[in-house]
């Protein structure tokens, strides 16, 4: 276990080092100036484009789902852990300057992750079973060709690697800690016996994950568009209230973002130093929070039934804002507005933010950040599991299927029971190397985007 941290910290310094922060805002800002800011420019056309048809209520054709469960599938794999421990973290480690490299990663991340759907969507295919496949495998064979296969298959490789750690087993872990803290909290049980509680509730989330993801990619939408609204609006009416409570600190908060940006010891008390700390902590958590660079979402867009892939693309831009714009923000005002204790230069995650929202609210409201946090956690479970069963598929055929969804139900168990330290940074480093094929692809496609860009509003 000593090499396997060992050369884990070392790859992820790497991945998550210079080099990758210059390929993401790079290939982030290239896409952005080429496109005249689309993310700005179009923003109220991708709105009418999100919005406008989201409540369109209708059926998709077979092996399809409608626009509104595909955003909600992606939105159901983003809007998770990474909003409140990523955030905590981010702020703990790097200062509340990382919020603000967190807006920067988003604004760039939301023409990032438009190249991505749109690139998604135009050259997916039906598999063996008629079912609509994209994402940056399928972008990667059907427009660069095969002398590029090894980033397909290189992206899909590192998916499967990725979604037992970062799409099940440390979300399951949320569940029970959000779960054993509100039992606590009301003296419900014992310490002595959270352990088999949190057996129960490993086999329990296994069963139901289980029958979710054997049910195929319509009972995945039909099961995403009725929780993520439900959660994203729980988390946001919680968090207004303590925004709202402490509204006379909030210019004094935003003062210390863009300050700790550029002077993280300023803020910190010198405790976090390095600017570039600062940075690395706020894009690389804004990342693992909205997905843009990791082509993740696209795979659920792909999807959709829509002959349109740039009005589906904006979508990409609507999920990055939604996911860091606007959720991102609110952890980070629960945390910075509610006068709880940062302990800066450590490791942080959920307790933080459920500290936030008590000092505000009482003990109480544990038991609606309990509902909260599993909500966000099981959303991200079932999002990354259709991600995991496609690359899966990639590699091996439709017949891996079924006994990938198995056994990603019942990893389950074991991130309801272990202590998961390890697991959390092992998934952060594949996730590093997810983002590497797939931005190579994104660059080298974009004239295709570009195109379709061009005669999709000459048409309109």
């Amino acid at each position: 276990m000593e090499i396997v941290t060992q050369v884990n910290g070392i790859l992820n310094a790497f991945i998550w080092g210079l080099p990758a922060m210059v390929c993401i805002i790079g290939v982030g800002l290239y896409l952005s100036l080429k496109t005249g800011f689309i993310q700005i420019r179009k923003f109220s056309y991708a709105l009418r484009c999100t919005i406008g048809r989201m409540f369109k209520k209708k059926e998709a054709s077979d092996g399809a789902i409608t626009p509104f469960q595909a955003v909600c599938t992606a939105l159901a794999a983003t809007v998770g852990t990474g909003n409140i421990a990523g955030v905590a973290g981010a702020i703990a480690i790097g200062g509340p300057g990382a919020v603000f490299w967190m807006w920067v990663s988003a604004l760039l991340g939301m023409c990032t992750k438009f190249f991505e759907v749109t690139l998604a969507v135009h050259f997916r295919e039906r598999n063996d079973r008629g079912e609509l496949v994209g994402g940056p495998m399928y972008y990667i064979k059907n427009g660069l060709g095969k002398k590029w296969m090894i980033l397909a298959y290189a992206y899909a490789f590192f998916g499967v690697c990725a979604v037992f750690g970062t799409g099940n087993a440390t979300q399951v872990n949320t569940i029970t800690a959000a779960i054993d803290a509100a039992l606590l909290n009301f003296n419900v049980l014992p310490a002595s016996q959270l352990s088999t509680c949190n057996l129960i509730i490993g086999i329990v989330i296994c069963c139901i994950v289980g029958l979710i993801l054997i049910g195929g990619v319509k009972r995945i939408g039909r099961v995403s568009e009725k929780l993520v609204p439900l959660m994203a609006l729980l988390y946001v009416v919680l968090a207004l209230g303590i925004i709202v409570i402490n509204v006379d600190a909030v210019p004094a908060v935003f003062a210390s973002i863009f300050e700790g940006a550029f002077k993280p010891s300023a803020v910190t008390g010198g405790i976090v130093g390095s600017f570039f700390l600062s940075m690395k902590k706020g894009v690389s958590r804004g990342i693992f929070s909205n997905e843009a660079g990791l082509g993740t979402g696209s795979i659920a867009h792909a999807c959709a039934d829509t002959r349109e892939p740039i009005q589906q693309g904006m979508f990409g831009i609507f999920e990055v804002f939604m996911d860091t714009i606007v959720i991102c923000t609110m952890t980070a005002l629960v945390i910075l507005l509610s006068g709880v204790s940062v302990p800066y230069g450590q490791a942080a995650g959920a307790e933080l933010t459920i500290s936030g929202f008590t000092a505000v609210y009482g003990n109480w409201v544990s038991i609606f950040t309990a509902v909260a946090m599993c909500c966000f956690a099981f959303s991200t479970i079932i999002g990354w599991g259709l991600y995991g069963a496609r690359c899966a598929e990639f590699l091996f055929g439709s017949r891996i299927i079924l006994p990938f969804n198995i056994a990603y139900a019942l990893i389950a168990i074991v991130g309801a029971t272990v202590n998961l330290g390890l697991v959390w940074d092992v998934s952060d480093t594949f996730n590093g190397f997810m983002i590497v094929p797939n931005l190579i692809a994104v660059f080298l496609l974009a004239p295709t985007v570009f195109k379709v860009l061009k005669e999709h509003f000459q048409e309109k």
